[in-house]
């Protein structure tokens, strides 16, 4: 039988891991709901039969008059606010909100936010160490992990701590952090966002609700922004006298935060100036719930970053291959070449879907870093128009063959980095799925 329409109080729009966790949130407040879906077979669609048989369940949805009567519309991340239902809903004054939205209307505790195009996971588990550490309970999700609502079952802990992305921000309204992060802006999502400023506004909805702000000083896009709350903010030299900042002495390079130095770079177990940036975003936020500076230096110099992060896999014949398979925008890229091939040369695995990004940046980094790059993926070519200028440009078709290639290309005392710039869905389930392919490309890799 085909159903026109919905007949529920709330439509929950899309039925991934976090439209899961909505149906979920909405079942046990006994909330009358139904699911939409534009997929003919969503991710999670035998979970949320197995679990709810009796809720209407929409799939393969392609026209906005199956919003029906509803009320309330609830987004999950992937789904664009210019979606004819959406725009639809709108136009009838539904209220279009997302998980997130919800989360914010219901919980107590305070609630440190995290966003920026890179770091943001880096930094959520760093500050939920440091917390952890300093003896609070601390739940830690969002876009990262567990969804924001699972996060308020079983009672509420001493502090929240969310990665929030610009998907889930759009249809934020009431999210008030203690301490909102905004890490950085570069492009990305560019398939999603028509201009780099409408996805900096969706980004910058993440203050407007904030106690506090700690704000990355260096990023031109975040340097001017005045917003009416009070700010912290971090750099990576001492211009500006930015309050949390890296400062260079006699050959070292020292954190500092409140004016004072505390920790040499050297002494954190991740690398990078990029990481040198997260730790001081975690410090400056974990300074707003004054924790200790000396538990802040243990839990930082025992940090040794997430798994696909720049994490180093291997080391074969004197060449370091290097898993940053959450590379997945040109940013992030550029922050991980930065970081690995500081002082050494190297090759770079790249390329999968470029989600409209623009490589130039990219092309211009390699320079002195990069002496070969090894491509794959859907915009492969696309990445290789740009860059054949300034690099020797090789294609390959699978993880396997890339390794491959770019093993014999390599020489001792280099590095091999996965850092693709890209998403992964053109060939792989996940970042993570696409990491876990590197290493055991790396590992069946037998130089000649």
């Amino acid at each position: 039988m085909t159903i026109d329409s919905v007949d529920a109080e709330y439509i929950v729009f899309g039925l991934g891991k976090t439209g899961l966790s909505c149906a979920h949130f909405l079942s046990q407040r006994g909330v009358d709901f139904a699911v939409i879906d534009t997929r003919n077979e969503p991710p999670e669609y035998a979970n949320l039969t197995k679990s709810f048989a009796d809720v209407m369940v929409i799939t393969g949805v392609t026209s906005p008059a199956v919003i029906g009567d509803c009320t309330y519309l609830v987004l999950s991340p992937g789904i664009s606010r210019d979606h004819p239902v959406v725009v639809a809903a709108l136009a009838l004054w539904f209220e279009v909100s997302g998980d997130i939205g919800l989360f914010a209307r219901h919980v107590q505790a305070p609630v440190i936010a995290v966003t920026g195009s890179n770091g943001k996971s880096t930094v959520v588990t760093m500050v939920s160490e440091i917390l952890s550490g300093a003896g609070f309970d601390v739940r830690s999700g969002g876009n990262l992990g567990t969804p924001a609502l699972n996060l308020l079952d079983n009672g509420e802990p001493d502090c929240y701590v969310l990665e929030v992305s610009s998907f889930q921000l759009e249809s934020t309204e009431s999210l008030a952090p203690v301490v909102a992060c905004i890490l950085n802006v570069s492009p990305d999502h560019m398939d999603r966002y028509s201009t780099m400023s409408s996805y900096l506004a969706a980004k910058m909805r993440i203050y407007k609700h904030a106690d506090s702000v700690v704000l990355n000083a260096d990023d031109g896009l975040l340097r001017e922004l005045r917003p009416h709350c009070k700010i912290a903010h971090i750099s990576s030299c001492a211009h500006g006298a930015a309050p949390y900042r890296i400062e260079q002495d006699d050959g070292d390079r020292w954190l500092v935060a409140a004016g004072e130095r505390f920790m040499r770079t050297d002494e954190l177990a991740v690398h990078g100036e990029h990481n040198w940036m997260n730790a001081l975003a975690a410090v400056a936020i974990t300074d707003k719930l004054s924790v200790p500076r000396a538990l802040q230096e243990r839990i930082l110099a025992a940090f040794h970053g997430l798994t696909h992060r720049c994490q180093t896999i291997a080391s074969k014949l004197g060449v370091e291959w290097i898993d940053d398979s959450k590379g997945t925008n040109v940013g992030a890229t550029c922050a991980a070449i930065g970081g690995v091939f500081s002082g050494r040369q190297g090759v770079l695995i790249a390329g999968g879907q470029g989600k409209g990004a623009d490589f130039n940046t990219l092309a211009t980094i390699i320079d002195g870093r990069i002496h070969d790059v090894v491509l794959i993926g859907q915009d492969a070519g696309e990445i290789a128009a740009t860059l054949d200028r300034h690099v020797d440009v090789h294609f390959a078709l699978d993880m396997r063959s890339a390794v491959s290639t770019a093993g014999l290309l390599a020489r001792p005392g280099e590095a091999v980095l996965l850092s693709p710039a890209c998403a992964s869905f053109d060939m792989f389930e996940d970042f993570a799925a696409r990491g876990r392919a590197f290493a055991d490309a790396v590992e069946e890799f037998s130089p000649p």
